[in-house]
């Protein structure tokens, strides 16, 4: 059957990586959509559809590296959605998953004539630059930071993807969101610091330290301001780039307002205190000489420049309303990670 064919009865739209926090989202937006008839979803965890409601989609456990496999996935699909992607891990390891994997995922999906590829970067792929504009668009080039290595790897897929899709029949679509929160990205609070070791401690002093509160945690603050955007904003994005709304190319995506590590302190009920930018860099050019610190040290890169995006783009051209601002997003995420215990 033709992609043609296939279109003719609702879109089949296979989908790489759907049990993260933007994987998930996009599933539950896919299933309210009219025009998709099928979805096709692959990842290397156990994950049940029916359990999350999702009567459209197929799930398959596979992996990314396996070309094979993924052939099969892409084969029936007329859009192929590339999600999956390591963000912590060693730097060869996340290397060979994510270079390799995305290639496999941007090769098969060519060759089996999709009518559209949408695939999520991040704003990281601009990397961290003092000469960056304040407010950066689509047409700034993806340089990366090679300190930052999952920065230097997003801009290095950007680049594959344009060679790979080039001016052939599939339609590319790339979108770089900032930080994305929510109550389903609750990995993101588990990988502050003091989350961290706090779930290292025994279970007694633990409570202590939650009857004082003068011993709450500090967050230092170099005064750099960040973004954030919701899941659901960005799987309402992905879905307009499904449904081929819009011109393909590069969006960028983050929702209303912007914050700093106070304000994130402040919604935790923690204490911050001001940190000198000379502090920082010092710190991150520390780390950038250490080999063996872990992936989640070296995001210090991120709070040595403001990285903040123009999403007017988006907005015009997809038509995209974010439901939720910064803060908003923030006092979702934490909330829910309230509820699960990851914080008190």
């Amino acid at each position: 059957m033709t992609p043609a064919a296939r279109r003719a009865g609702g879109l089949t739209v296979a989908v790489t990586g759907p049990t993260g926090d933007i994987g998930r989202s996009l599933l539950r937006a896919l299933e309210k959509s009219r025009e998709v008839k099928r979805v096709l979803a692959m990842a290397r965890r156990p994950f049940d559809p029916a359990a999350e409601g999702l009567r459209k989609t197929e799930y398959r456990r596979g992996d990314v590296l396996d070309a094979d496999t993924v052939g099969k996935l892409v084969g029936d699909a007329d859009v192929v959605v590339h999600l999956a992607f390591l963000i912590f891990g060693e730097l060869e390891e996340t290397h060979r998953i994510n270079l390799q994997g995305s290639r496999n995922v941007f090769e098969a999906t060519v060759a089996a004539g999709a009518k559209r590829l949408v695939y999520t970067s991040s704003v990281a792929a601009y990397g961290f630059h003092a000469e960056n504009p304040d407010h950066l668009t689509e047409e700034v080039e993806p340089r990366g930071t090679d300190a930052h290595y999952y920065s230097a790897q997003k801009a290095e897929l950007e680049r594959l993807l344009g060679r790979i899709a080039g001016d052939g029949a599939t339609d590319a679509y790339v979108f770089r969101p900032c930080i994305v929160a929510g109550e389903d990205a609750l990995a993101l609070i588990q990988q502050l610091p003091y989350v961290q070791l706090s779930e290292r401690m025994p279970g007694p002093v633990r409570r202590v330290l939650e009857l004082m509160p003068a011993l709450k945690p500090v967050i230092p603050d170099p005064g750099i301001p960040f973004q954030l955007v919701h899941h659901d904003d960005v799987a309402t994005a992905l879905r307009a780039a499904v449904l081929g709304r819009g011109a393909p190319g590069i969006y960028n995506l983050a929702g209303p307002g912007t914050l700093t590590a106070s304000d994130l302190a402040a919604a935790l009920g923690w204490y911050s205190v001001p940190v000198p930018e000379l502090a920082v860099d010092a710190t991150a050019e520390l780390v950038a000489r250490i080999p063996f610190l872990p992936a989640e040290a070296r995001w210090i890169e991120a709070f040595r420049e403001p990285v903040l995006m123009d999403t007017s783009k988006a907005r015009k051209e997809l038509r995209w309303r974010p439901k939720h601002d910064a803060h908003e997003t923030l006092g979702l995420m934490i909330e829910a990670a309230r509820e699960e215990l990851l914080i008190r």
